[in-house]
């Protein structure tokens, strides 16, 4: 059997291609076609790729394991100051689009910022792109794939970082290479588009959000407080440290988080060159020579 999922959800199948539930087997065309009729008619299909996009959004995007929850939080405690944003509220400030139904979404606040990690397309008409060094994301992207279920708690990182770079784990969003690639090859110098390292938002973190605040304001988010001292605010609300508290308090509330395991934390070390000491040289080499060139374009040295 292999798991197989976006954004973290995961579904179970057999070798034969059936979908098991509850002791019952249905072949996974006719399961799904099923379970599509079933959300159509009750209002709770996902938005997913078919969401509704506003002239006026903005898109917070980036492969996963790429520092993009934490972008979001900055984003949520900036857009609504008068209450701290946490993993309960998250979803009506900076909705996520394949955990909330098309129809919730427009009913959001506008201007609004949805997250995704989807590659290019071209119907995003702003965004905000979070990339992170693609040796860290895969031992990243390894933790989370062992709090989801999806390999067991020996599974060797040898043998994953592989199946990382072949996108079995990630397959909507591509392979890191795909993802990060198509949006730099059709957005990167444009007035629309903001990209930032993950590492950069570590080292310096009230100047990348001041970034961030530029580039919202611009952009129908005129009222953002961009003083020194909201932003230090920002920052602290935002922080890894209180993440992982409200992580701890509110994950068995929290529809993404309530159904994987609580001895993994989905809010992890927050490190730069993880990859380092986690991957061999041999892991490390197989991502460099997949990605080589995409990666010195953006400034991660090649270890080769």
């Amino acid at each position: 059997m292999h798991f197989s999922g976006a954004g973290g959800v995961s579904t179970l199948h057999s070798n034969d291609g059936s979908s098991e539930s509850s002791g019952r087997t249905l072949p996974r065309r006719a399961a799904g076609a099923l379970a599509a009729a079933f959300r159509a008619l009750t209002g709770t299909q996902l938005a997913g790729r078919a969401a509704t996009v506003f002239p006026d959004d903005v898109f917070l995007t980036s492969y996963p394991r790429s520092g993009n929850t934490w972008a979001r939080f900055l984003i949520a405690n900036l857009l609504y100051p008068q209450e701290a944003t946490t993993f309960r509220n998250i979803e009506s400030r900076v909705a996520e689009i394949y955990f909330n139904p098309d129809h919730r979404l427009r009913r959001l606040r506008r201007p609004r910022v949805l997250k995704s990690h989807e590659a290019f397309d071209p119907n995003y008409p702003r965004v905000i792109y979070v990339v992170r060094d693609p040796r860290d994301v895969a031992v990243s992207l390894y933790h989370h794939a062992m709090k989801w279920r999806n390999i067991s708690e020996n599974y060797p990182l040898e043998e994953f970082v592989p199946r990382f770079v072949a996108a079995e784990f990630e397959r909507p969003s591509g392979s890191w290479g795909d993802n990060a690639g198509s949006w730099l090859a059709m957005r990167q110098g444009s007035s629309t588009f903001l990209l930032l390292r993950y590492e950069d938002m570590l080292a310096e973190p009230s100047a990348e959000l001041r970034t961030i605040v530029t580039f919202l304001k611009s952009r129908g988010f005129a009222t953002l407080d961009d003083t020194n001292e909201n932003l230090a605010r920002v920052v602290e609300l935002s922080s890894v440290e209180r993440m992982r508290l409200l992580e701890i308090r509110d994950a068995g509330r929290y529809p993404q988080l309530k159904q994987t395991r609580r001895d993994k934390p989905f809010i992890r070390n927050a490190q730069v060159g993880e990859w380092r000491t986690a991957l061999s040289a041999r892991s490390a080499r197989l991502i460099e020579q997949a990605w080589g060139p995409t990666m010195e374009r953006l400034g991660y040295a090649r270890s080769i």
